[in-house]
């Protein structure tokens, strides 16, 4: 018996230093079975010069989801779940995220960018689909539904950038003093960051906050120069809002300090055809911190659409 329990000890001591002495095979073992919990599979496919990672599950009508800045496709994994139950959804790392191609011999301008979404689209065969997108995702939802309107079913913008807000934001008025904390350079700016993504900040594992620390490092000189390069078009999509034809859902969280909520009228009045959407207590990232509820009112959004 005493031999027993000593293996048993020897076990949970080994489990538990693995768990802090291997922290990427760890997240990944945790990312991979959040992914297969959701439905969703990961695959690869060359376009052009860069090679985009996405992810994909379900059968149905597809659903295209493009997530923000400095962030990944696994963004989107809690809400996909709810979706690859009757629609087939489609997740990339958009080039110079995640797990995707990143070259600062590249450029990553609005244009190519969205050049290259299209090129992705077609080479998946996809025709007519939802696109929704957060944040900076949610700008180029925005802009392929302008570019490519006869594509687009419906657009979904989770507190989407590209309008001038009514009000600055947090990070904007630091922005305007010469911070930027969407870039952190150590930890303690990415927890800044965290607390000003959300209202309710999530508990990450040890694993998956130090994998999310060491990636952002290593990544702030790819993502300087994609900000940099996003800047001159960062207000663009607010004069082409009358050019987007499918309906489109506006959902924010009510306490964004990244983009305010004061965006919402802006997208409103551009908008032709449109329903808003506002979860309470939320912050920047709706589909991370409310799955469930932002899940629920987009589903109920699609499947409100009248072919």
């Amino acid at each position: 018996m005493r031999k027993i329990f000593i293996a048993i000890i020897i076990v949970i001591v080994a489990a538990v230093a693995s768990y802090y002495a291997f922290p990427e095979k760890i997240a990944g073992y945790m990312i991979s079975a959040a992914r297969g919990k959701a439905g969703l599979t990961k695959n690869e496919i060359k376009i052009d010069d860069h090679t985009i990672v996405y992810l994909e599950g379900g059968k149905g009508t597809t659903i295209l989801l493009l997530h923000g800045f400095g962030a990944n496709k696994d963004n989107w994994i809690s809400f996909a779940g709810y979706l690859t139950k009757d629609y087939h959804v489609v997740i990339p790392d958009i080039p110079g995220f995640g797990e995707s191609s990143k070259s600062m011999d590249s450029s990553y301008n609005l244009s190519l960018q969205i050049s290259r979404l299209h090129k992705f689209t077609k080479a998946l065969k996809l025709k007519n689909f939802h696109i929704a997108g957060n944040s900076m995702g949610g700008f180029f939802a925005g802009m392929y539904a302008v570019r490519y309107p006869d594509e687009i079913i419906s657009v979904g913008l989770f507190n989407a950038a590209g309008v001038t807000s009514l009000e600055k934001s947090v990070v904007t008025i630091m922005m305007d003093k010469g911070e930027n904390p969407l870039v952190p350079k150590d930890s303690s700016e990415m927890s800044r960051l965290l607390a000003l993504a959300f209202v309710n900040p999530p508990s990450l594992p040890y694993p998956i906050k130090s994998v999310m620390i060491k990636t952002a490092l290593a990544n702030r000189k790819i993502y300087e120069k994609e900000l940099k390069e996003a800047l001159p078009d960062f207000f663009s999509l607010e004069k082409e809002l009358p050019n987007i034809k499918a309906l489109t859902l506006i959902l924010w969280g009510d306490q964004d300090k990244i983009l305010d909520v004061s965006s919402v009228p802006v997208f409103e009045k551009g908008l032709k055809n449109h329903k808003t959407v506002i979860i309470k207590d939320c912050g920047h990232l709706p589909m991370i911190e409310k799955p469930k509820e932002t899940a629920t009112q987009y589903i109920d959004f699609i499947k409100g659409i009248k072919n």
